[in-house]
C-alpha cells in the first residue's frame, strides 16, 4: 500500500477502479432487490389469496382426504406447493433471469433456466412436502405445543440437507469435477489440509452455468464436507484471490458457521410456528378460508404469515449473516494473509452488492458487510501485519 494512502483512502480507491457506471449499475441492481423483498411478499398475498377464493386446496382435500392421512396431507401440501410455483412462475422467471441478464450477471438461456427450475420445484415439492406431513403430524399429536416439535424437526431437516446437498442435490444442477493438478490446486489442497478436508474432496463446477459471478464455497458437514470453487472465479481471478476467497469459504466451514445456523434457525423457526401459532385463526378470516390449523388445506394461510414474518426478520437474520462474513474475512486473513487480493476479489462481487450502501440499508438488506467496509478491513489488517511477518501474528 502507498504510504501516502490510508487504509480508508485505500479501499475507497478500490472500491473507484470500478467507474461511476459499474458503481451506479451496482446500485440501481442492488436497490432494486430491496425493492423485490417488498414486492416478493405482496407476490405470495395475491397467490394465496387467488388459492383461498378459487378453493383448489379445498377440491384436493375433498377428493383425498378420506385416504390414508400421510398420502391426504402429502398430497394436498405437494399440490399446494406446485400450484403456488406455477401461479409465481412469471415473477420467478422476471427476478431470477430476466433482470440477471438484464444486468450482465448471466447468460443462461431461457430454456435452460426453466428445466433447472423444474427439477428444483420437483425437488423442493417432494422434500417440502414431506416435512409439511411432520408438521402436520406435531400439531395433531402433541397439542399446543406442536411450535416447539417442529424447531426439532426443522433441526433434524437441515442435517439431513447438510449431508445430501454436496453429494446428491447439488450435481444435479451443475457438474463436479477435480480441480486439475497445477498451482490452484496445490494452493486449495493447503487450505483444505487446514480445515480437515481430504483432498478428493476439492471440485471445480461450471457455475457460469447458471451465474457470471466470483463465488467459491464449502457445503457440507462431516464427510459429506467438500471445497467448490466455480469455472468463473478460476477464469478471472488470480491465483492468490483464489487463495483468498478460498480461505474465507474454508473459516466459515473451520469456525463451525454450519453448527451455528443449525442451532439458530431451528429456533427462528420456533419462533415462526409460535406466531403462526397465534395468527393463523386472524388471517385465514380475513383470507375468507374456513381451514383449520391442522389441516393442509390451510395452507395459503401459513404462505401469509409466513410470508410477512420472513420480511420482518429479515435484517436479524441478515446481522447473524454479516458476522459470520466478517469472521470468515478474519479468517482468511489470518491464515492466508493476502490482504491485497482479498480485496480486490471483493471488490469483483460489487457489480451484484453495491459497496457503498448507507448504514440503514446495510442492516436492513445486507446478508454482506458493504465491500468497502470488508476492504477497509482487509487493508488495515495489511498495515498492521507486513507481509514478511509470519500470517498468525
Amino acid at each position: 500500500m502507498s504510504n501516502a494512502l490510508t487504509p480508508a483512502q485505500e479501499a475507497a480507491r478500490l472500491v473507484d477502479t470500478l467507474g461511476p457506471e459499474a458503481l451506479a449499475k451496482a446500485q440501481a441492481y442492488t436497490t432494486g432487490n430491496h425493492w423485490l423483498l417488498i414486492a416478493g411478499v405482496a407476490v405470495s398475498l395475491l397467490v394465496a389469496f387467488v388459492m383461498v377464493r378459487l378453493k383448489l386446496l379445498d377440491r384436493i382435500a375433498a377428493r383425498f382426504g378420506e385416504g390414508r392421512r400421510f398420502f391426504a396431507t402429502f398430497t394436498v401440501s405437494a399440490a399446494f406447493l406446485l400450484i403456488s410455483a406455477a401461479l409465481e412462475l412469471p415473477w420467478t422467471i422476471y427476478t431470477d433471469w430476466y433482470r440477471q441478464r438484464a444486468y450482465d450477471l448471466s447468460s443462461q438461456p431461457l430454456g435452460d433456466f426453466l428445466g433447472q427450475l423444474a427439477i428444483s420445484e420437483a425437488l423442493g415439492t417432494a422434500l417440502g412436502g414431506l416435512f409439511l406431513v411432520g408438521v402436520y403430524a406435531l400439531i395433531r399429536r402433541t397439542g399446543k405445543r406442536w411450535w416447539l416439535w417442529s424447531g426439532g424437526l426443522t433441526a433434524v431437516t437441515l442435517l439431513v440437507a447438510l449431508i445430501a446437498g454436496p453429494s446428491l442435490i447439488d450435481p444435479l444442477f451443475n457438474e463436479y469435477k477435480p480441480v486439475p493438478p497445477g498451482e490452484v490446486r496445490t494452493a486449495l489442497e493447503d487450505i483444505a489440509d487446514d480445515v480437515g478436508i481430504p483432498h478428493d474432496r476439492i471440485f471445480m463446477y461450471d457455475g457460469s452455468r447458471q451465474s457470471e459471478r466470483f463465488t467459491a464455497n464449502v457445503a457440507g458437514i462431516g464427510p459429506a464436507a467438500r471445497i467448490a470453487i466455480s469455472d468463473v472465479a478460476l477464469k478471472e481471478a488470480s491465483l492468490d484471490e483464489v487463495r483468498a476467497v478460498t480461505g474465507h469459504e474454508a473459516g466459515h466451514y473451520k469456525l463451525g458457521h454450519v453448527w451455528r445456523s443449525v442451532l439458530l434457525l431451528p429456533l427462528i423457526a420456533m419462533l415462526f410456528f409460535y406466531l403462526l401459532n397465534r395468527l393463523f385463526a386472524p388471517t385465514a378470516r380475513a383470507l375468507g378460508s374456513d381451514a383449520r390449523l391442522d389441516e393442509p388445506r390451510g395452507l395459503p394461510v401459513f404462505a401469509v404469515v409466513g410470508s410477512v414474518l420472513g420480511l420482518l426478520v429479515t435484517p436479524l437474520t441478515n446481522t447473524l449473516t454479516r458476522v459470520g462474513e466478517t469472521e470468515a474475512d478474519q479468517y482468511s486473513l489470518i491464515t492466508v494473509n493476502e490482504p491485497d487480493a482479498l480485496a480486490t476479489a471483493l471488490v469483483k462481487t460489487a457489480e451484484y452488492r453495491y459497496p457503498r450502501p448507507s448504514a440503514f440499508e446495510e442492516v436492513l438488506f445486507y446478508t454482506h458487510p458493504s465491500v468497502e467496509k470488508r476492504a477497509l478491513m482487509a487493508m488495515e489488517w495489511k498495515a498492521a501485519h507486513p507481509k514478511d511477518a509470519p500470517a498468525g501474528e
